[in-house]
């Protein structure tokens, strides 16, 4: 293992890091603003003994990745938001036959064809099950490159914990920006990555490898007999449970003694951070919250909030009409007032928009 020092886009670390996480197939289809990545994997899956295929079509390669994920292959795709909408039917059946896949989205500006700017408008889409049925996709919002190339791994080690789809939630400006990070690059040889994948994959034993001294294995999302689809739903419900209880992740800071709270996630949130920075260089009190998961959201930090201080003004900020918003006033059930800031269609809140939001906000606590 080596550790080495590059410069790279936001799309370009996201396929870096999915390779050095373990993953050996992907299956995608052009759609600005992540084409680079997918062309990244043109480029360096073969060195890692891996498979790329651009398919036909954004349903092509959801359901390349199901075929892939059956059969134990660690795999992903990747599309920008109504190519994400394709995909729903794909990721549906892939929560339905709990296969786990990795599913990237560099969110671009909407409804319908909308515009490559960047945008955070696909956040019902992702975090309330975008295709049809009772099921969730882990949600990861990366907030820089490195974290970006950071969370690869947590999004391949939690769709295998849990057999569960994980998406990881950026936007365009996250996908095209370029900063250093650091990457961990692994022994690439054939052998070494052969032997590497046949060790993971050897560990599904649900996976639909050849009956080899075993019995056959069925993967499916399809039940007839009556009760038996309600019954399945109702396991698919204890696993979301037991996933809202582990694997909530948010980052906080200046939460003590804060007289208000800025939430934000993904690029947003720097935006937010930088805001808050200047706001307590002119000594005022406040704090910031990230969720980093945004579904299960991290509605533990926000409780504690609402019981601690009652005089808390809480300020929304998001690249939408308002989405996040909802979990957040879900999470503190009305305990604090919470206000909102948001552009949408491509627009961005700045950070003079944010300063000036929260001093009228301090005038109100």
């Amino acid at each position: 293992m080596s550790k080495k020092r590059m410069l790279m886009s936001g799309n370009e670390a996201i396929a870096q890091g999915a390779i050095d996480a373990g993953c050996r197939f992907y299956a995608g289809y052009p759609i600005t603003p992540q084409n680079e990545m997918t062309a990244y994997f043109a480029k360096n899956m073969p060195a890692a003994s891996g498979i790329f295929i651009q398919a036909e079509s954004e349903l092509a390669a959801i359901n390349m990745v199901f075929g892939a994920a059956a059969a134990g292959a660690v795999a992903m795709t990747s599309s920008s938001s109504p190519g994400i909408s394709l995909k729903q039917e794909g990721i549906s059946y892939l929560a339905g036959a709990q296969l786990p896949a990795v599913i990237v989205n560099i969110m671009r500006g909407g409804p319908g064809l909308g515009n490559i700017a960047a945008a955070q408008s696909d956040y019902f889409q992702a975090t309330r099950g975008g295709g049809h049925g009772d099921y969730h996709c882990i949600v990861l919002a990366p907030a820089s490159v490195q974290e970006a190339y950071n969370l690869m791994p947590l999004a391949f080690s939690l769709a295998d914990k849990y057999r569960n789809p994980v998406m990881v939630l950026g936007d365009g400006m996250l996908g095209q920006m370029m900063e250093p990070l650091s990457v961990v690059r692994y022994p690439s040889s054939a052998a070494a990555a052969r032997t590497t994948n046949d060790k993971r994959r050897t560990t599904k034993l649900w996976a639909l490898t050849g009956c080899k001294g075993r019995s056959p294995n069925a993967i499916k999302s399809f039940y007839m007999r009556e009760g038996d689809l309600e019954k399945f739903n109702l396991k698919l419900q204890e696993k979301y449970k037991l996933i809202r209880a582990k694997e909530q992740r948010w980052e906080e800071e200046y939460l003590e003694g804060a007289k208000a709270v800025v939430v934000a996630y993904g690029t947003m949130s720097r935006i937010a951070k930088s805001a808050v920075n200047k706001l307590r260089g002119d000594g005022k009190k406040i704090g910031l919250i990230r969720p980093i998961t945004l579904w299960p959201f991290p509605d533990k930090i926000f409780k504690r909030l609402a019981i601690n201080d009652k005089r808390l003004a809480i300020l929304v900020t998001e690249m939408s009409c308002g989405q996040m918003l909802e979990d957040v006033k879900l999470a503190l059930d009305c305990g604090l007032p919470v206000e909102f800031l948001g552009r949408a269609g491509g627009g961005v809140p700045t950070e003079e928009d944010i300063i000036k939001k929260i001093k009228g906000l301090m005038l109100k606590v």
